[in-house]
């Protein structure tokens, strides 16, 4: 009896089918991804416009507030600004600005929004995303080890440190190390990004501004390092029990090399959306320490813009920050999909 081989031609037919199955499953989970990014930016751009306008407070006041003005002058200013339009009007400006990335003028600063954001933005990057790489590296270690030893004192005290933290208001802490660290061991700068007489040299320059973001990043790490902590931790204890591992120990690995190359690759996985998910987050939430710590970032010119009010920046600000967030969400999607392939299967 000859056992029945299936021709050749059938195996290649049914791969030649398998292909743009899944070909036209990653564009649908890309287009449908893209579409819902899409949906909510129009919805960060209508908002940016609709929830301002509904704030409280004169702008053309504001402005006036310093020196006085006549109704005519004001009425005059009102108009210069595009104030006195009716609302319809203002929101075809707004969406003009929107879509040619110009956002108006700031009635603050006098300067195109643009050029301030422009101006900003990079210093805001620098201080988030110094304190994203150390809060990612320290909770994601912390985190294994504290699932590898879970019970144990190092476990408990970590995880009720982080918890800790993790409760404690962004703007207390950080007034608390500007008050113990700059104001009375006076350690570190407490204000700015530079010194009023900043040193000469690019390497001395550096240390300067290194000097100046010790206090903020430490108040940003030290309430966002928890959740990643956390999480991993979380993800490992599921991962330890599995038959992998055991198979992986009864080959004679060492627990560091089992735990390193084999539970912690698939833990990540849940942490790797966390991740970019609070990237976006963080710059958003840069707000509160930029402004305690007078940090020259996005962060503290939307408060300036808030006390205003100041409408252009304040629009101008909402948008960057919450693309921000939803490109970053749109990214954790993307490559959370080619870490597991189980999301590749549905």
């Amino acid at each position: 009896m000859t056992n029945a081989v299936p021709p050749a031609g059938a195996v290649i037919v049914e791969e030649a089918a398998e292909t743009p199955t899944r070909n036209t499953s990653a564009l649908k989970y890309f287009g449908t991804k893209l579409g819902g990014a899409a949906i909510s930016m129009v919805m960060v751009i209508l908002l940016g416009f609709f929830a301002f306008k509904i704030l409280p407070g004169d702008p053309v006041k504001a402005m006036a507030k310093d020196k006085p003005m006549s109704a005519e002058q004001m009425e005059a200013l009102r108009e210069s600004l595009g104030l006195n339009k009716p609302l319809w009007g203002q929101f075809v400006d707004y969406l003009g600005n929107v879509f040619t990335l110009n956002f108006g003028t700031s009635y603050v600063y006098k300067q195109s929004v643009s050029d301030l954001i422009g101006q900003y933005f990079w210093n805001t990057v620098l201080l988030t995303g110094t304190a994203a790489i150390l809060a990612i590296a320290l909770g994601l270690w912390l985190g294994q080890k504290a699932a590898w030893k879970n019970g144990s004192f190092f476990d408990k005290a970590n995880s009720g440190i982080a918890l800790v933290f993790w409760s404690v208001p962004t703007f207390w802490l950080a007034l608390i190390l500007l008050m113990v660290f700059g104001g009375t061991l006076h350690w570190f700068p407490t204000a700015g990004m530079h010194s009023p007489n900043p040193p000469d040299g690019f390497l001395a320059n550096a240390a300067d501004v290194a000097s100046h973001m010790v206090l903020p990043v430490i108040t940003m790490v030290a309430v966002v390092y928890a959740q990643y902590l956390m999480v991993m931790r979380a993800s490992l204890m599921e991962e330890m029990s599995a038959d992998y591992l055991t198979t992986a120990r009864a080959k004679g690995l060492r627990e560091d090399l089992v735990r390193s190359k084999h539970a912690v690759p698939n833990a990540l996985l849940p942490t790797v959306t966390l991740v970019f998910m609070h990237i976006g987050g963080l710059i958003a939430g840069a707000v509160t320490v930029e402004k305690v710590f007078s940090w020259p970032g996005l962060g503290k010119l939307t408060f300036e813009a808030i006390s205003g009010p100041d409408l252009p920046l304040l629009q101008g600000t909402f948008v960057v920050f919450s693309a921000i967030i939803i490109v970053m969400n749109l990214l954790a999607d993307f490559i959370y999909r080619q870490l597991d392939p189980r999301v590749k299967r549905a």
